[in-house]
């Protein structure tokens, strides 16, 4: 039997999962004098998290990093559940699932790197930014052809919403 198709799956993911480093960021820090460590994050991705939200998809941050800042802005963006510090992802994707109650074949999960790997195995949709190592790359489903930082998380995103019918239709909505 043939494998199938990621557009296969895009009609039953209700929930997007995301690392933060090298997904919704290009992975660079810029480290200031003071040792606080910044980070740039794409105001498109942004904008699709946001419509994701409104139309009734859950969201989910999982990252090894702790940076406040990062917290602040996805809050603000209305993302609730947001684990950061999360060195053993699984433990963290499992209590997300046992809480939301959503089942892991409804979950779209984009990493970059090997921390995301056991979490990518045992997804629906594993995906990746086209800027991934090689061994994320190898068992991503679909390989956005945008980076990470730069678009790779509008990229699913509004695929999904696009083969749900739910991405027209909210010029409206206030993101920033």
């Amino acid at each position: 039997m043939a494998e199938k198709s990621y557009k296969e799956y895009l009609h039953q993911i209700t929930t997007f999962i995301f690392d933060v480093d090298g997904v919704l960021t290009d992975g660079t820090l810029q480290i200031t004098t003071s040792g606080e460590m910044l980070r740039t994050m794409n105001v498109k991705d942004g904008y699709a998290l946001k419509t994701a939200l409104n139309k009734g998809f859950n969201i989910c941050i999982i990252s090894g990093g702790s940076n406040e800042g990062v917290r602040n802005r996805l809050a603000a963006l209305g993302i609730a559940d947001i684990y950061l510090g999360a060195h053993n992802k699984i433990e963290q994707l499992d209590d997300y699932l046992t809480k939301s109650g959503v089942s892991s074949e409804n979950v779209l999960y984009m990493g970059d790197d090997i921390p995301d790997y056991p979490v990518m195995k045992g997804i629906g949709l594993p995906c990746c930014p086209q800027d991934a190592v090689p061994e994320i790359k190898a068992i991503s489903k679909y390989i956005s052809h945008k980076k990470g930082g730069k678009g790779a998380v509008r990229d699913v995103i509004e695929q999904v919403l696009k083969v749900q019918g739910k991405w027209t239709g909210n010029f409206d909505a206030k993101y920033d």
